[in-house]
């Protein structure tokens, strides 16, 4: 995968992904990142912090689920309602047994046809069938299966998918930051960014010890700062 290039810039690269790293890392408005740098001396506009979210986010998400290990075969199915300029929205999240998202999209519809469509394009991106589907009780995702011929054992007890519906917290910390999302395309773009950095950094520090926690964590901005890598 070809390195980013930072060229005609005026800020360097190391400014550039610190930047984005904070936006995307921390529930924090651009406004806030701006006074944040502004305590090291760097001069920078909201608007420059957007630009850079919104050019090199993008790009560094695509390269961390990149080099993502392959998942396991349990996959958490989960759906949530956002309200974009006053349109119900769905948001289609996918998670793996560890927690990590594997798919976000941004649907107007509840249905068999979106549930299809997350589906496919899960299959797609992962290149392999699941063995087990948790989900909640939409029967949606019984429909999709079926149409697909997907064989994996489809589990809707209940308090089964909780993983799926914890992970919905971080997206509705955002969207109270951001005061709601202004479009279904820029809601798509920051999410997939968001959940790619956030599946990069999220070591479940709750479950390990101190000194495990720091070496995935020095790991984690290793990673960071090879995707970031300029040309």
């Amino acid at each position: 995968m070809n390195q980013i290039s930072y060229k005609r810039h005026r800020f360097p690269a190391e400014i550039i992904q610190h930047a984005v790293w904070l936006y995307c890392r921390f529930t924090l408005s651009f406004r806030v990142v701006e006074d944040l740098l502004s305590e090291h001396g760097l001069d920078i506009s909201y608007e420059s912090i957007r630009c850079w979210v919104l050019k090199f986010g993008t790009a560094y998400a695509r390269k961390i689920r990149h080099r993502r290990p392959r998942p396991e075969g349990n996959w958490h199915l989960d759906e949530m309602y956002v309200s974009i300029r006053g349109k119900t929205m769905y948001l289609w999240r996918a998670l793996d047994s560890e927690g990590e998202a594997l798919e976000v999209l941004v649907q107007a519809r509840r249905n068999k046809k979106a549930a299809l469509k997350l589906m496919r394009k899960l299959l797609k991106k992962q290149r392999f069938a699941p063995t087990t589907v948790i989900t909640d009780k939409l029967r949606s995702y019984g429909a999709a299966f079926l149409d697909l011929g997907l064989v994996a054992h489809h589990e809707t007890s209940q308090y089964k998918n909780n993983r799926a519906e914890n992970s919905h917290q971080p997206v509705r910390r955002r969207e109270r930051k951001m005061q709601g999302f202004k479009s279904s395309g820029s809601a798509q773009r920051f999410l997939s960014t968001h959940a790619a950095v956030y599946n990069l950094f999220n070591t479940q520090r709750h479950l390990i010890s101190r000194t495990t926690n720091r070496q995935f964590r020095d790991e984690a901005h290793a990673q960071w700062r090879n995707v970031a890598l300029a040309v």
